[in-house]
């Protein structure tokens, strides 16, 4: 079982930038697939950037660029560090981990003002 709590969404204007951090109740060391998702009104949740599970990381076309995932095993945390924010990356952001389950935190709302 893994809980994962993100934070650090807001308000920002168009330009901006915020860091999204991800806790996870348990050690992430062995957890090689995590991510971060996006979901804005009316759409499908997607994949804005994730480690895989050889150890690389892919983001979205849409943020390339513009966001960096990092983790910091030692305190079970990703981060998403978001710059050059667009009123188009308004949306709930999510985190991801998966073993043999897929688990998600309860998400944390990104808006971005023009």
């Amino acid at each position: 079982q893994v809980q994962l709590v993100e934070s650090g969404g807001g308000l920002v204007q168009a330009g901006g930038s915020l860091r999204l951090s991800c806790t996870a109740s348990r050690n992430i060391f062995s957890i090689n697939v995590m991510g971060w998702y996006r979901q804005a009104p009316g759409k499908q949740r997607e994949l804005v950037a994730t480690f895989t599970s050889t150890g690389n990381t892919i983001y979205a076309d849409s943020v390339k660029g513009r966001f960096t995932i990092s983790r910091d095993n030692a305190k079970n945390t990703i981060y998403l560090q978001m710059n050059s924010l667009k009123p188009e990356d308004t949306a709930v952001y999510y985190c991801n981990a998966r073993t043999s389950i897929s688990y998600w935190g309860q998400g944390t709302q990104v808006t971005v003002s023009s």
